[in-house]
């Protein structure tokens, strides 16, 4: 089973991945943790690339196949494995942060993206994607109490983290059997909470 979890940066999610493996565990369920880009050896030097400020210049279509290469190998090498052996697999970030970023953010036609997406995927995509949703000001002020460096793609202004926003919501509503929306602004417990009532109810589903 495939759950990913996606969201602006500072949206949270990072935390809530690691809840959400800490309860399986937990329930005795055997848990595989991954981000994006990285979780192999091949796609964690795509992502010290993506993520590097001297790279400034990097097109937004190298930007795109970068990401995806990283992608497909991720999927080839340790998600596909994976969900062979009915292990769980959590994600930080999938191939939704692709449409969200490069495709609504940086503009990119939303056709050819897909296309690339589905490629990359091998058509795979997660039970469940869990969207954190805070406001962009929200995002803005949990980075300057952070006070941690932003890297390449933390960068872009708030119209263009408005505009990878609206992406999301976008395709939430028009994924609504996968995405399920959750406000970033509660407690941590209650997302949590929240976050686990969906995951009980089709865990059934792996035996």
């Amino acid at each position: 089973m495939f759950f990913s979890f996606e969201g602006i940066d500072c949206c949270g999610k990072t935390t809530q991945i690691k809840l959400l493996a800490n309860k399986l565990t937990e329930a005795q369920r055997t848990v595989q943790l991954l981000r994006e880009p990285g979780g192999t050896e091949i796609s964690e030097r795509i992502r010290t690339i993506l993520l590097d400020k001297k790279h400034l210049n990097m097109t937004q279509i190298s930007e795109l196949f970068l990401f995806s290469a990283a992608r497909a190998q991720l999927v080839s090498e340790v998600i596909k494995p994976a969900l062979a052996q009915k292990t769980i697999v959590i994600c930080d970030r999938f191939v939704d942060s692709t449409t969200a970023y490069q495709g609504y953010g940086r503009g990119l036609t939303l056709g050819a993206v897909k296309t690339i997406n589905t490629v990359a995927t091998f058509g795979i995509l997660p039970k469940k994607t869990f969207l954190i949703d805070i406001t962009i000001q929200e995002m803005l002020d949990r980075r300057a109490a952070s006070h941690q460096e932003v890297d390449r793609m933390e960068l872009g202004n708030k119209e263009f983290f408005t505009r990878v926003r609206d992406g999301y919501l976008e395709m939430a509503e028009h994924e609504k059997d996968r995405f399920v929306v959750i406000n970033g602004k509660q407690h941590i417990e209650t997302i949590h909470e929240e976050i686990w009532r969906v995951v009980e109810n089709i865990l059934p589903q792996l035996e």
